[in-house]
């Protein structure tokens, strides 16, 4: 059997092929065309066991297209590979074998691959995310510039109203009123962006059982249930409700000895768009949910509010993971008993 790694760059790939006792069969940098890496592994196509390809910001279309091709891919998870540290030398080549290798020994860490129509309505849940964050910057801004000049506010929901005519009839300086509707005329732009992704996303995801489930949570409506949904993928890949959990950034990340802690692992490991729906779904849940408010006044007796919310998210990680599983609504004794 042939192992094949692909070091994957932004411009170009650099693939190796190996046999059963690591010899390398072919080292080779390629410019990113899928052609042409097809090309440099079709000798090897009867015996090649997989294709390993490093999980970086660009990986779609190389593992989509070998995929297509008919060859086994893995997608190697970087942040769970630890190559020796007091290696002299290591180059591109040197990355694409040891992926070849550790395919070779059964022992590679793999990340998992969404379908790519999950995957390309997970990005447009992203994509809104991204929106929203800027539509919130502008927002601010036309917030500070009446601080400074008028030393009052508008709501969030007065300032999205807000139009050049409304800006006019403020009595601003004609270059601060200038910079107010620019904010304004991108907060527009913005929200029609945002209410044409959400209407698609809503479209794909509300015939679904898992998405009608999902909202039976407090704190959890449409946006959030499409993004629990579309991030989390197949509930299945996750063997115990800890690793959900953990992939969700709700839980702990310190090294313990002795019962005490002797550092920090890798926090920001997981996925940051689970925590964020989580966090915003315990935000909701402690304002509409009794259930959700005793726990968290609970916590935040003993603690702080930062960390009874962290809890509370974590409880609703943990929920998710049941409901997805079991195909069951929302159980509140069973999530704050």
């Amino acid at each position: 059997m042939k192992f094949c790694g692909i070091d994957l760059h932004s411009n170009n790939s650099v693939v190796v092929v190996i046999d059963e006792t690591d010899r390398v069969l072919v080292s080779r940098r390629c410019p990113n065309d899928l052609k042409k890496i097809l090309d440099v592994l079709e000798p090897y196509r009867a015996e090649l066991a997989g294709a390993v390809v490093e999980s970086t910001y660009n990986w779609y279309w190389l593992v989509d297209g070998l995929m297509a091709a008919g060859y086994v891919v893995r997608l190697a998870n970087p942040v769970a590979i630890k190559r020796y540290d007091g290696l002299k030398h290591a180059d591109d080549k040197d990355d694409a074998f040891f992926l070849a290798h550790l395919l070779r020994l059964g022992i590679l860490p793999t990340g998992y691959i969404h379908p790519p129509q999950e995957r390309a309505l997970r990005d447009l849940a992203r994509k809104r995310i991204q929106l929203v964050r800027s539509r919130t910057q502008h927002i601010l801004a036309v917030e500070s510039i009446l601080a400074r000049q008028l030393g009052g506010r508008l709501s969030c929901n007065a300032v999205k109203a807000l139009s050049a005519t409304s800006v006019d009839r403020l009595g601003l300086p004609t270059d601060i009123a200038l910079a107010m509707k620019a904010n304004v005329a991108i907060i527009q732009a913005v929200q029609v962006q945002i209410e044409v992704i959400e209407d698609r996303l809503l479209h794909e995801v509300a015939l679904r059982p898992e998405y009608s489930l999902l909202k039976t949570m407090p704190g959890v409506g449409q946006v959030l249930a499409t993004v629990i949904m579309l991030e989390t993928g197949n509930i299945e890949r996750f063997a115990e409700v800890g690793n959900f959990a953990s992939y969700a950034r709700c839980v702990k990340s310190g090294h313990c000895s002795n019962g005490k802690k002797k550092g920090e692992g890798n926090a920001k490991n997981g996925n940051a768009y689970l925590i964020w729906a989580f966090i915003e779904a315990a935000n909701f849940a402690r304002r509409f949910s009794d259930d959700a408010k005793r726990f968290f006044e609970k916590k935040k007796a003993k603690t702080n509010s930062v960390v009874a919310t962290k809890a509370l998210a974590h409880k609703l990680a943990r929920a998710s993971y049941h409901i997805l599983k079991e195909k069951q609504p929302f159980d509140a004794k069973r999530c704050f008993a």
